[in-house]
């Protein structure tokens, strides 16, 4: 079972600004992009992981971004050592998940 340090997430609305935090996210941060979700109607979350201090300002830095196009961010957390359950909802979004094996991998 996967475990992480901390994982962060931001909920706002259309693919351009979700383009936007995610940038603003990765490039803020060592974090790791895992993956987005399409929640319903256009409202888009996004999922990052890492160590707790990377993913606040990570979702800080995607906060900003966001409201910085004039756009709203619905929601947004940060959840420092998260339960091992949560994967079971996390790995749904991992986008590793959704990309064809590379030539090599088994």
């Amino acid at each position: 079972m996967r475990t992480y340090e901390a994982i962060g997430a931001i909920e706002t609305f259309g693919l351009v600004f979700v383009l936007e935090a995610c940038d603003a996210m990765c490039k803020a941060a060592n974090v790791e992009l895992v993956g987005y979700e399409n929640v319903a109607s256009g409202y888009i979350s996004v999922i990052v992981q890492g160590d707790v201090a990377a993913c606040q300002s990570a979702v800080e830095a995607g906060i900003e971004a966001v409201e910085k196009l004039g756009a709203n961010v619905y929601s947004s957390v940060v959840i420092a050592s998260p339960h091992g359950d949560l994967n079971k909802m996390i790995d749904r979004y991992r986008l590793s998940d959704l990309l064809p094996a590379e030539e090599g991998d088994a």
